[in-house]
């Protein structure tokens, strides 16, 4: 009896040394590198990944009714064209590329029964996908949320502007006909400048250019990367999905994947505000400015 509590003493306080130099040594990593340790505290929070699946409930709500508004109204080529679109960016084919014409190709029929309305009402609902953009940001730079009235139309516009950028996304990453070789850098750079614009819009210009920088380089790199290696795993991920599932296979299939991409664009966007705030790239970059609008 007299050993068992000698070793349990014995444990007890090789436990409580441990925990005095673990302590020691966060201290320590906190005094040196104190960006490190903000990242990891706000890329381990429970929030961040609650965020990214709201953003990817949002994207999968809103996009559908979306896509199917612009192939009713668009001209044929522009319908066209974002089918190719789409058929490039997860490298369709088989069953789920017929699925696609058909729905598309198809959705000329709502030009009969919503008219221009349904129209302005799919961009109306749209702007819920681009609120919840606009929080991840805020939340990546710990800001309020901006008044309606300021950031009203930069919802709009963010809606209309990705939409035209996902129209071009066939040729912009075939490289205009040259090839990956091309395609690849110009899809990165592209990328880069949207998701650039994209902070500073949806922040409402709070925050300046420079500081925004960082995150757009790594929303670019975390999207381009799971867009491109989404060429070759969705295509019989999805194909086999229809065959078991039929269309619910091909919705879990679709939101699945919309949660992975949106939970590295909340990461990124996060990790971005964390470093550009901190040593050694604040040296680098102004100031943000953080003045609030209201409305």
């Amino acid at each position: 009896m007299t050993s068992a509590k000698e070793a349990a003493d014995r444990w007890r306080k090789r436990l409580a040394r441990q925990r005095t130099r673990f302590e020691r040594a966060r201290a320590e990593a906190e005094r040196h590198f104190p960006v490190i340790t903000e990242l990891t505290a706000r890329l381990f929070s429970p929030a961040l990944l609650d965020a990214a699946t709201r953003l990817a409930a949002q994207t999968f709500l809103t996009l559908i009714p979306l896509l199917f508004a612009v192939a009713a109204f668009a001209p044929p080529a522009v319908r066209d064209q974002l089918l190719d679109s789409l058929r490039t960016v997860f490298g369709l084919k088989g069953t789920s590329e017929e699925q696609l014409q058909q729905a598309l190709r198809g959705a000329g029929d709502l030009r009969q029964t919503t008219g221009i309305i349904g129209v302005l009402m799919a961009l109306v609902s749209a702007t819920s996908c681009s609120r919840a953009v606009a929080r991840v940001c805020e939340r990546a730079w710990l800001l309020p949320k901006a008044g309606t009235r300021v950031a009203a139309w930069r919802w709009l516009l963010w809606i209309v502007a990705w939409v035209a950028a996902l129209v071009l996304q066939g040729p912009l990453r075939d490289g205009f006909g040259t090839g990956l070789w091309l395609g690849l850098p110009l899809t990165f750079a592209a990328s880069v400048t949207l998701w650039w614009w994209t902070t500073h819009l949806l922040l409402s210009a709070r925050i300046g250019w420079l500081p925004l920088l960082p995150g757009a380089v790594l929303t670019a790199a975390a999207v381009t990367a799971m867009s491109f290696s989404a060429r070759v795993y969705m295509p019989a991920a999805l194909n086999r999905a229809l065959a078991q599932y039929g269309s619910l296979g091909l919705v879990l299939m679709v939101l699945s994947w919309l949660i992975a991409l949106c939970a590295a664009v909340t990461f990124a966007i996060t990790a971005g505000a964390v470093l550009a705030q901190g040593p050694p790239l604040d040296a680098y970059l102004r100031r943000p400015r953080t003045e609030q609008h209201t409305g």
